[in-house]
């Protein structure tokens, strides 16, 4: 984490500057046999393409309130970030009736209807796979966001003060996700660049969050995200170990 890095946006850019090349992001589904890499600069584009939807044709901006109902996968930390460049607050499992913008997994559609705002609807499925049939009253993402512009500028300035995050009923500005998770990174056994977590957490926690995105990220280090890790036995968790070169695990 540079002195300059103020907000989670800030970080991706800053990893994006020291080592474009390197994995970031490591997805795995054992439901399905996915297997996801993203390098940092693949991750920002997904991002940066990601926040030009969101900006630019669901007209979110600084302070209005994205309902994330997405599990832990590589997709959702997409979208993370693509609020925090947008200056969007990234409300995770909200309240779809309170938020402007709503985000589903396949599993929440009928929740997320409620959303009385744009509405944006993820299949989860393996490569960003589209829905066979979008789902009524959404749009599908994996349709919309491949035509999104590679580069991002927010129409208005992304204050790192104001409210950036809602989990698990606490709310943290921008500045505050980029602090702790650079404070906390050591004590999950992230100790700089080259640092490898995987992390079998959902994203419905800080612990969760910082774990699985946020703590690597500030440390130059990366990501292995599993769900669905019950399917998997142990002796070929440790072999997911060694070959993806883990250095801590957190269940």
């Amino acid at each position: 984490m540079n002195a300059t890095d103020r907000t989670p946006a800030d970080l991706l850019t800053s990893a994006l500057a020291a080592d474009p090349g390197r994995p970031l992001v490591t997805f795995y589904d054992d439901a399905t046999g996915e297997r996801v890499e993203l390098s940092v600069a693949t991750f920002a584009n997904w991002v940066a393409k990601t926040a030009n939807l969101l900006q630019g044709d669901l007209s979110a901006g600084p302070g209005d309130r994205v309902a994330l109902l997405l599990p832990a996968h590589w997709q959702t930390a997409v979208w993370l970030l693509a609020c925090s460049s947008v200056g969007a607050i990234a409300d995770v499992a909200g309240d779809p009736a309170a938020a402007d913008v709503v985000v589903s997994g396949p599993d929440a559609l009928e929740a997320a209807r409620a959303c009385r705002g744009e509405r944006v609807a993820l299949a989860l499925r393996p490569l960003g796979g589209r829905f066979p049939q979008t789902p009524e009253g959404f749009i599908d993402y994996a349709v919309e966001v491949p035509g999104q512009g590679d580069r991002f500028a927010p129409f208005a300035p992304v204050d790192p003060e104001e409210p950036a995050l809602v989990v698990a009923g606490r709310e943290f500005s921008g500045s505050e996700v980029a602090e702790l998770a650079s404070a906390e990174a050591p004590s999950l056994g992230l100790t700089g660049p080259g640092s490898r977590m995987l992390s079998t957490l959902p994203y419905d926690t800080w612990e969760g969050l910082s774990a699985g995105l946020y703590s690597p990220l500030a440390v130059g280090g990366s990501v292995v995200l599993c769900r669905h890790l019950d399917r998997l036995e142990e002796e070929a968790l440790a072999q997911r170990i060694e070959s993806e070169r883990v250095t801590a695990v957190l269940r």
